[in-house]
């Protein structure tokens, strides 16, 4: 006999696209608040470092002990991935004591998107 419980999966949360490419139209009040969000918190090397260690990350999601080698302390590093968090960039899990944290594809496809240029 088992003791085992089975779970019910979460899905993800779901991330809109932030906005149209830059050379398709001027962007809205709200789309320029959503990208200037999206590039402060890339702005700082910490925070862009430990995006690209999520984003490379072998697995598609990393363990928040796996990527708190930056350079700062463990605080510091919460911090940063909780900014890179509300800024849309990251979603995170909370799985026993580690939290992982994944990029969207979506947001890096949007991202990917509002800087193509426009067809000649």
């Amino acid at each position: 006999m088992s003791n085992t419980k089975v779970l019910p999966l979460l899905e993800p949360e779901s991330v809109a696209p932030c906005c149209p490419p830059l050379t398709e139209r001027p962007f809205t009040g709200e789309e320029a608040e959503r990208t200037a969000k999206m590039f402060k918190a890339l702005g700082d090397p910490v925070r862009l470092r430990l995006f690209s260690a999520v984003a490379s990350h072998p697995s598609g999601e990393a363990c928040v002990c796996d990527i708190s080698d930056v350079g700062v302390s463990q605080p510091t590093v919460s911090h940063h991935l909780k900014k890179l968090k509300e800024a849309g960039l990251l979603v995170s899990e909370r799985r026993g004591t580690w939290v992982y944290y994944r990029v969207e594809a979506s947001v890096l496809a949007a991202m990917g998107q509002l800087l193509t240029a426009r067809p000649a």
